[in-house]
């Protein structure tokens, strides 16, 4: 948004305020000069005038006081007065004559005529000496100017005093107006310099404020308009090189966003993750498939330091990754909570300038979750399979070499060790069918040998022969049906599926406790058979359960091992039923019991159809 700027903020006001200021600071000293000078120059001049004509009024009184025959005091004060009179002036408030006996002989000033005659009381003339001075006048409190001058006969005899009061308020009063009027034109002169300043810095500014228009419109991305040049001068230069400048920005901006787009669409496409940071570490770039695999939002991530965005931060520093940029495997909590953590794989790079400038990391991540737990499960089944068979062959070995040692003559031992060689050697050949079986599963090879029979008959045809083996077990137990009452007709290879219902029977019987009960439930959905086996045994731990369809997984190893179990028959279960588009699970509580689920797709059949 473009902010408007306030005209006492603009470059027109500063240039016109920093003109006038100086056409101010340079009015106010010359002024004060010439106010100054003209002060000192008038306040001089009057004073002289006022001592001049004290001067030359005095001389002409000498003549006046001294006594002359046949005239009276009465004559010669009216003299005094009429030359007093004759010489005053609109600059002189008072004069007065003061003879050598200190009596006042003559006043111009009408409300004081009464003290004519009488003695002198004003002590400014008191020693009879000539005297300049600037007083403040008491009555009117206005300064004014006093001059004493010695009135002498011809023979230089003093024989009296001249006082003269002058109004010196006056020519303050004119300087003060002289001074009104310097100011006053001086205001109106900076007005309309302003006015001017203001045209002037218009002039200059206004190409400046076009500049500022077209760098926002380049700022957006509108390269369309150009800076009109008025003159030859630097402002006019100025908007020319700023005009090519906009050009060449938009050939570099088209040339950057074509590459940009290039970028894009080959991160956008990558089948891997990528992420970029600034040499601060902080990420810059980030594709949707680092997005993806971390789990994150992309505003989330730009900004943030890619030691917290792959939470390694505890492991690891900038610095660590800069100078051994290698690949790092991390684990993450996967986007559903049902699967296990993904891992990726980190491949680091360093983004250097052409100075070897370090400005930068590239992060690319690939999903390893599927390769690792492939490894994972292909070194579990290799250590399984060593170790399922090492130890009966170890159990082997040692009843073959007490043979071998002579314990073959002991009528009562050698029929035992035989007996337990000849279970080991079935046990090791039922493993190994068993592998060669999820062996042809796995790579595709067994074919199933389906044909159309009633589920519910085979379900009871094998739960038939639990019960007959009842008798001959060592565990006491009870197999209770709950059964649909419509016939379920299926397609489906019957030794598979026989091989699946009597492992989870197994199963059952082997973790019930004696004199438990077997509840085997037969059901039909909208699209589905189930067919759940229910004991009473101790229940499988939850950490477990989610793993009893592995290869070789066992719950209780020791009671397995001890019952001939191999460990894949729930694992061989699981892929006939996936070969038949079903499924199998289980739910369980500890201490309570386990049920195991066997789905299977199924669409009832119309009698018509049948026939």
């Amino acid at each position: 948004m473009k902010n408007k700027v306030r005209f006492f903020q603009s470059v027109n006001f500063k240039i016109a305020l920093t003109f006038i200021l100086i056409l101010l600071i340079s009015i106010e000293i010359i002024g004060a000069y010439f106010i100054r000078g003209l002060e000192r120059s008038t306040l001089e001049s009057f004073k002289t005038g006022m001592n001049t004509q004290a001067e030359t009024l005095a001389s002409t009184l000498g003549n006046y006081l001294v006594n002359r025959e046949g005239t009276s005091d009465e004559q010669i004060d009216s003299e005094i007065q009429r030359v007093l009179e004759n010489s005053d002036s609109p600059d002189i408030i008072e004069m007065k004559v003061v003879d050598q006996k200190s009596i006042i002989r003559a006043t111009t000033n009408v409300a004081d005529k009464s003290s004519i005659g009488k003695k002198n009381e004003d002590s400014n003339i008191e020693d009879f000496s000539n005297r300049n001075m600037v007083a403040v006048d008491d009555t009117t409190g206005d300064r004014v100017q006093i001059n004493v001058q010695v009135i002498q006969s011809t023979g230089d005899t003093v024989v009296g005093v001249l006082y003269v009061k002058s109004n010196l308020e006056q020519k303050y009063r004119e300087i003060t107006n002289i001074a009104y009027i310097f100011v006053t034109a001086s205001a109106f002169a900076a007005i309309i310099s302003m006015v001017v300043a203001v045209l002037i810095a218009r002039s200059i500014t206004q190409p400046i404020g076009e500049m500022r228009e077209q760098a926002l419109r380049i700022a957006k991305g509108d390269y369309s308009r150009k800076v009109l040049v008025k003159g030859k001068d630097e402002l006019g230069q100025l908007a020319e090189t700023f005009n090519q400048l906009a050009e060449r920005i938009e050939e570099t901006q088209e040339a950057m966003e074509s590459e940009r787009n290039r970028l894009n669409s080959v991160l956008a496409h990558m089948t891997d993750g990528v992420v970029a940071t600034d040499r601060r570490g902080k990420v810059i770039t980030i594709n949707e498939m680092a997005l993806s695999l971390l789990n994150v939002k992309q505003e989330e991530a730009i900004g943030q330091s890619i030691l917290m965005l792959f939470e390694m931060e505890e492991d690891y520093t900038l610095r660590r990754l800069l100078e051994n940029p290698d690949e790092i495997l991390l684990e993450r909590p996967s986007n559903d909570k049902n699967l296990d953590a993904m891992i990726l794989r980190v491949d680091f790079s360093m983004i250097r300038r052409e100075s070897g400038f370090i400005s930068g990391l590239v992060a690319v991540l690939h999903d390893v979750t599927e390769q690792e737990k492939t490894e994972q499960e292909r070194r579990e089944f290799v250590s399984n399979v060593s170790h399922e068979l090492r130890t009966p062959l170890t159990s082997m070995r040692s009843y073959i070499e007490a043979l071998n040692e002579g314990a073959w003559q002991d009528p009562e031992i050698a029929p035992n060790f035989l007996k337990v060689t000849l279970d080991e050697t079935d046990r090791m050949i039922r493993m190994i069918n068993d592998l060669l079986n999820l062996s042809r599963m796995d790579s595709g090879n067994s074919e199933l040998q389906l044909e159309f029979i009633n589920f519910k008959d085979l379900v009871n045809f094998v739960l038939d022969r639990f019960d007959m083996m009842v008798n001959n077990h060592e565990k006491n137990y009870k197999i209770r049906r709950e059964f649909t009452k419509r016939d379920l007709w299926l397609e489906v290879d019957t030794d598979r599926m026989i091989q699946v219902i009597d492992n989870i029977m197994n199963n059952a019987i082997k973790y019930s406790p004696d004199g438990g009960s077997i509840t085997v439930r037969l059901v039909e959905t909208h699209n589905n058979i189930v067919l759940s086996v229910t004991d009473q045994g101790l229940g499988i731990p939850k950490k477990d359960l989610t793993k009893i369809f592995d290869r070789f997984y066992r719950v209780d190893k020791a009671r397995a091992r001890e019952q001939g179990g191999t460990g894949l028959g729930l694992a061989i279960s699981r892929e006939v039923l996936k070969a038949h588009g079903g499924t199998i699970w289980a739910e369980s509580r500890e201490n309570v019991g386990s049920t195991f689920f066997i789905s299977l797709p199924y669409e009832p059949y119309e009698e018509d159809w049948w026939e």
